[in-house]
């Protein structure tokens, strides 16, 4: 086999062929003459073979007689190996019986181990009781207390390893000795503390509780209803009292009851539900005497004094008597959050990096913080009322000052002013917030909060949008004066560069004011108890003050609209078809300029401070303009080659006008925001399309309608027939293109029937700005 024995001869091949390996040897006549020589090498290979196969076949005779020994040895083997086999399975039996044995052994030394040693602390706990009882017994006799204290938990913890045994005689007669020393120290210790205690006005001895009583009795009968101390003008006077009764009872008794029994703050807790009780009654009875400042000072003083206690007591006496360690908090790592008690007037200052900070945690409540101060929490209404009529008189006084003192002055060097108004009144609600927080944290403040929400729409309505310049209609942008004067070659009346400014600072004073509430709404929900913090929500009011600010944006974008209106109206009643030559922009495009000049800068300067309003207000101004331009555009019919050669110049130049409206007048070129740049190149590059098909020759027709189409991508009809109107033509010549236009438009997509629908549908700024001069025509008819 050739893969048992590899071979390379040609001969061991599967497939040797004789013919083909004869013809290898003699490839040639020529190789014939050396025949011998190859019979010869071939003989004596096979001589070879021979050999070899007879020295392999006198081998294999032997390997007979010696597979028959070598099997006979295997099995003599094996028969030894099972015989060891079986003696060390016989030592393993026995190693287990006597492993079983010894561990038997081992169990019964461990359980007599285990019962000896219960036995021996047994027998010394009984020692230790009989001998703790004896003494025990001997101490109470002697009154050695304080030895007493140590021995009695001892005796009461040993005697709980022999509950189990109490049905010894002996030990149920130890155990019934300690419950009757017991009961004897206990009697003996009250003894002791009656004769200690002299009642109060006689001469023979009552306990500590006739102590406490008289107090509570002296007490009472001091600030009674009917008592003139009692009302909440004098109350420094019930806590005078208590400071007096707590330092006497300190310097005669302090010594005498354990510390951690805490006996100087249960006195003080008891005054002071004692005392919660006595206002809350009396406060019921006189409640139409009560006014702010009169509640407002009993309140301050009622917190001082359990401000007091927070310092000298820990509270553990008014839980479950554990002393409970007040956590300190971590150190904050906002610069934001303040000390409020201390800077109550102070603005709320926002800053837009303070948003993403850390919140301050809280700091632990003082344990006594209401313990007494809720009993005014019922008539808080009073305090509630009060602010409502002060921010009500602050409101008026805001209005009143601006009428006063008039508009805010141009501040272009410093950026738009906010009204000083606005921070006054962030100011007097920070204030009022952190009064009432102190006061209380529960339904109050809900209260407060909405008088905070009225008072900032009316702050919204009365002096921002109420301030606003009314010459223009801030809903629609129409104005009466508009439409009247809006003749060939008039003006429209613009805003006065105070105006302007007024505009703008009252666009910032509501972004102030957006930011600010937005920041007043936070710490209202941190000064709240958690289970209100959902019914605190400012968001209508942030919403008023985005609308202000959005209709201030309208009221710039109109204002600039309207003054290029007449240059629009000039560029379309122009004869663009006697246009002979194209020379310098054209005057409608200097007047568009002109006004962007004027107004532009003056409205960037002022809203320097807010810098993405002033971007909002380009946007939306571009908007405005570019569809309307486009709207005049098609209005300038018919037009020559050299006349929309002439458009197309001017409509570049407003383009690059337009482009540079951000930083127009503007020492610091900054480039303009991606999105309004986006927004004019659209805008601008589609009517410069427009003079480009209007330029384009209408014959052939084909190439005319899918130059357009491919120029405007526009698929409306209308956009092309005014393309038409620009140009010139005839109604035939019109009619045939409409409908070879018709032909050549592209399928529409999947979901849209026709192209009317697609129109109809998605209206363009075109149509929009069409529909809105319709409405200004029906007007100035009606007029």
């Amino acid at each position: 086999n050739h893969s048992v024995f590899p071979s390379q001869d040609p001969l061991d091949r599967a497939d040797f062929n004789a013919v083909e390996y004869i013809n290898t040897l003699f490839p040639t006549e020529q190789s014939l003459a050396n025949i011998d020589e190859v019979v010869n090498k071939i003989r004596l290979k096979i001589r070879r073979l021979d050999d070899n196969i007879r020295t392999v076949v006198r081998g294999q005779t032997n390997v007979g007689q010696d597979g028959r020994q070598a099997l006979e040895e295997a099995q003599k083997a094996i028969q030894q190996l099972f015989g060891k086999i079986k003696d060390i399975k016989d030592k393993a039996e026995k190693s287990e019986q006597m492993v079983k044995e010894i561990t038997r052994d081992i169990k019964q030394l461990d359980h007599a181990k285990r019962h000896l040693t219960t036995s021996i602390t047994t027998l010394n706990h009984l020692h230790m009781l009989a001998g703790g009882v004896d003494s025990l017994e001997a101490m109470t006799r002697r009154r050695q207390y304080g030895e007493v204290a140590n021995l009695l938990q001892g005796v009461v913890n040993v005697l709980e390893h022999f509950n189990k045994y109490m049905g010894i005689p002996q030990i149920r007669q130890l155990s019934e000795r300690v419950k009757a020393a017991q009961n004897e120290l206990g009697q003996q210790i009250l003894a002791d503390f009656e004769e200690a205690f002299p009642s109060q006005g006689t001469k023979r001895p009552g306990g500590p509780s006739n102590v406490l009583r008289d107090a509570c009795l002296e007490y009472l009968v001091l600030f009674q209803e009917n008592q003139d101390v009692a009302w909440l003008d004098k109350i420094d006077r019930r806590y005078a009292w208590i400071k007096r009764q707590l330092v006497d009872y300190e310097e005669k008794y302090g010594r005498m009851f354990p510390p951690e029994w805490c006996m100087t703050e249960r006195i003080a807790v008891e005054f002071c539900h004692v005392t919660r009780t006595e206002l809350a009654k009396i406060m019921r009875t006189r409640a139409k005497e009560i006014e702010v400042k009169l509640l407002l000072f009993a309140i301050q003083r009622t917190t001082n004094f359990e401000g007091l206690l927070a310092k000298r007591f820990s509270g553990c006496t008014l839980a479950d008597g554990t002393v409970k360690k007040p956590e300190v908090p971590p150190p904050s790592t906002n610069p934001f959050l303040e000390d409020e008690t201390g800077t109550e007037t102070d603005e709320i200052v926002i800053e837009k990096s303070d948003m993403d900070k850390p919140k301050k945690p809280k700091v632990p409540d003082n344990p006594f913080h209401g313990i007494v101060s809720k009993c005014f929490e019922p008539h808080l209404y009073v305090y509630i009322e009060s602010q409502d009529k002060n921010l009500g008189e602050l409101i008026d006084r805001f209005v009143a000052d601006f009428k006063a003192q008039g508009p805010p002055k141009p501040n272009v060097d410093e950026g738009g002013a906010v009204l000083p108004s606005c921070a006054d009144l962030f100011v007097y609600y920070k204030k009022c917030m952190v009064q009432c927080s102190q006061l209380s944290t529960g339904e109050p403040m809900i209260a407060l909060t909405t008088i905070f929400q009225k008072y900032l729409r009316e702050y919204a309505w009365k002096i921002l949008s109420g301030n606003l310049p009314k010459t223009t209609s801030s809903s629609g942008g129409l104005t009466i004066t508009s439409l009247l004067k809006e003749k060939e070659g008039s003006e429209v009346a613009k805003f006065t560069l105070e105006e302007l400014c007024l505009i703008c600072s009252i666009l910032s004073t509501a972004e102030y004011c957006l930011a600010t509430t937005q920041q007043l709404e936070e710490k209202l929900k941190e000064k709240v108890d958690a289970s209100l913090v959902e019914r605190i929500n400012l968001t209508g009011e942030m919403d008023t003050f985005s609308i202000v600010i959005s209709n201030s944006i309208q009221l710039l974008v109109q204002d600039l609209d309207a003054a290029c209106d007449p240059a629009l109206t000039a560029m379309s009643k122009m004869q663009w078809q006697n246009v002979e030559h194209v020379g310098d922009q054209s005057p409608y495009v200097t007047s568009v300029i002109l006004h962007i000049k004027q107004n532009v800068p003056i409205i960037r300067d002022n809203l320097a401070s807010t810098r993405k309003y002033f971007t909002q207000f380009c946007i939306k101004f571009a908007n405005s303009f570019i569809p309307k331009f486009i709207n005049h555009l098609f209005k300038c019919k018919p037009i020559s080659m050299v006349g929309a050669e002439q458009l197309l110049l001017d409509t570049h130049s407003l383009k690059m006008v337009l482009l540079d409206l951000p930083s127009i007048g503007s020492q610091v070129v900054r480039k303009a925001p991606a999105s309004y740049t986006k927004i004019v190149v659209k805008g601008m590059t589609r009517a410069e399309m427009i003079l480009k098909v209007v330029m384009a020759p209408h014959e052939p027709p084909v190439v005319f309608v899918d130059n357009y189409i491919k120029l405007l991508a526009d698929c409306s009809t209308d956009t092309f027939q005014k393309i038409l109107d620009m140009k010139g033509l005839k109604r035939s010549e019109q009619s045939s293109m409409l409908d070879l236009f018709r032909q050549r438009l592209p399928a529409p997509p999947s979901g849209v029937e026709n192209t009317s629908s697609l129109s109809l549908s998605t209206p363009t700024p075109e149509q929009e700005s069409s529909r809105i001069r319709k409405l200004e025509k029906l007007i100035k008819k009606r007029l």
